[in-house]
């Protein structure tokens, strides 16, 4: 139960920072010109930090006494594996510069997000499961809405990019997904995502 209520409060803090900017950004430009750039930034890195903190520990307590919803079948948690593949080169796409999917898609790491939110979806079928990746799921759609009708409003402009950059985000998001599905995610979380 402990563990569960971390997890709700955790995301609830962590979820919330990240959530400014999509329901008061009036607001946040106002903390910005009072504190100062530099301040407003180091007190969202600890709400953040604190969030994280607490979704990463009561989720693990959480699936010490799991709630069964749902049982996935056996092909899904093979489909998540395919679809992490994607999400993970959106992510690394996001930060390198210069690449024609971020000049395409305008906003890779949150595609990314609802990619790797989704696919964990379709293979979980736990409470715990529901609240975490349900809950990045909402967050990456509306933080995507809210992005795209920002970069509307400004009439920001996206260069080009171009095939050298999206192989680099190619090798690079392949590589790391490679890590994780094939070793680091039964470390890190005690799953191996490929049955092994």
């Amino acid at each position: 139960m402990a563990g569960m209520v971390a997890l709700v409060l955790g995301l609830a803090i962590f979820l919330g920072a990240h959530s400014v900017r999509i329901v008061a950004p009036d607001w946040r430009e106002r903390q910005i010109a009072r504190l100062g750039e530099n301040p407003w930034k180091g007190r969202y890195s600890l709400a953040s930090a604190l969030g994280l903190g607490l979704i990463v520990w009561g989720y693990a307590q959480a699936r010490t006494a799991p709630v069964d919803l749902w049982l996935p079948p056996l092909w899904t948690r093979h489909l998540a594996v395919l679809l992490v593949w994607p999400a993970f080169i959106l992510l690394v796409a996001a930060y390198v510069p210069g690449t024609r999917i971020k000049a395409k898609l305008h906003h890779p790491m949150l595609l990314g997000v609802k990619l790797w939110a989704a696919a964990h979806l379709l293979a979980n079928g736990r409470l715990a499961d529901l609240l975490l990746f349900g809950s990045f799921l909402l967050w990456a759609v509306l933080d995507f809405r809210s992005a795209r009708g920002r970069d509307r409003a400004a009439g920001t402009p996206y260069a080009p990019g171009n095939g050298a950059k999206d192989l680099v985000a190619l090798v690079i998001g392949t590589l790391a997904w490679a890590v994780l599905a094939f070793w680091a995610h039964a470390w890190l979380f005690g799953v191996a995502p490929l049955g092994r």
